[in-house]
């Protein structure tokens, strides 16, 4: 008889729940692992109201801290009772998009292997990380040792928010002596306003509502943080670069408003990344797009994967140039998961992330 499992599922839009579910099977390339703590995306919450859509019965979460409980027998290099991560995407890198420098759009053995999103896997198109065990597809590829000494919480970050925010600012272009704005400082735009930092911009400048996370998003390297209920946010910011405009802006939230913002005060040639998850139509505006001659460039990001971008993002994190501990707001017990789904999509408490342990 199979060994049970607890698991958060999907049960229909406004219900995840806790329920008892089989501990996968794995097959040679997986590994299967014991979650020890893991954490609750906005992602999920965009699940858990319906608008995106997932098969009813999927276990939710993508964003795994744990210990290799058993490894398929093409696995090499791993060893049972070995703590590890995985990225919230988990691509095969066997694909032609894995090939050619697309990893998350892994679209897997198609024909033309290109499939958006495709690389994302945990509680999206298999079972996810919000449960005591997870099967780990490709675990050559993905499972990434956690250095001794770091903590399950200050390597949580890195599957996810982490290497998104980063990748907003990688994909940004900054340069050393950028001047950056960036809207919103939720989880991934305050990791976004980290990463700004480490590649060299030398005046951050960051927008939110909420006063804890302005706070916070000094402490990750925000020079001039705005509150957008107090000021307009788009003529402060021209006025704080002399009508310039900023060399990148970041988009952190995904809709219209902070899309267009982030638009009005880029300078012409400079960059807009976003990555924001929007759920309607974006509409372009003329003045702001320069009728299309502008020079922006306006470029969108999945959250990276694989070990080798884990692995970097834990030396980072082992360095002491970054530090996301003042991320994890809250802890709960997996068992007690409806209640931090509860307190995470109503944004109570001054949530930013809540540590999920498993075990």
């Amino acid at each position: 008889m199979a060994m049970m499992m607890k698991a958060a599922v999907f049960v229909e839009p406004g219900r995840i729940e806790i329920d008892d579910k089989p501990v996968p099977e794995i097959g040679p390339n997986d590994a299967l692992i014991r979650v020890t703590t893991t954490t609750i995306c906005g992602t999920d919450i965009h699940i858990l109201k319906g608008e995106y859509p997932v098969a009813k019965g999927l276990t939710i979460g993508h964003e795994p801290v744990g210990v290799i409980e058993k490894l398929g027998a093409n696995v090499q290099g791993y060893q049972e009772g070995q703590r590890v991560i995985a990225g919230a995407i988990c691509p095969s890198f066997t694909s032609y998009a894995c090939q050619d420098g697309c990893s998350s759009q892994d679209g897997g053995s198609h024909a033309h292997g290109y499939k958006p999103l495709g690389g994302w896997r945990f509680g999206n198109t298999i079972d996810g990380a919000q449960a005591e065990y997870l099967l780990v597809p490709d675990a050559q590829a993905n499972l990434s040792p956690v250095p001794d000494g770091l903590t399950d919480e200050q390597v949580l970050m890195c599957p996810d928010i982490m290497s998104t925010g980063f990748a907003g600012a990688e994909a940004a272009n900054i340069r050393i002596g950028d001047t950056v704005a960036i809207f919103a400082q939720g989880p991934i735009g305050l990791c976004a306003t980290a990463g700004a930092k480490l590649r060299g911009a030398s005046r951050i400048i960051v927008v939110d509502g909420i006063d804890e996370r302005l706070k916070i998003a000094r402490q990750m390297g925000a020079d001039i943080t705005l509150d957008f209920r107090k000021v307009d946010v788009v003529s402060e910011i021209l006025k704080l670069t002399h009508g310039r405009g900023v060399d990148a802006s970041i988009e952190a939230l995904g809709l219209q408003s902070t899309f267009e913002a982030a638009l009005r005060v880029l300078k012409p040639g400079g960059t807009l990344s976003s990555l924001g998850v929007y759920s309607s139509d974006l509409s372009i505006p003329l003045d702001a797009f320069c009728a299309g001659l502008g020079d922006h460039k306006i470029i969108t990001s999945l959250c990276p994967g694989g070990k080798e971008r884990m692995r970097r993002l834990m030396d980072v994190i082992a360095s002491g140039r970054v530090d996301l501990g003042p991320m994890v707001t809250h802890r709960y017990k997996l068992e007690n998961i409806t209640e931090a789904y509860e307190l995470f999509s109503h944004q109570r408490d001054g949530v930013l992330k809540v540590a999920i342990q498993a075990s």
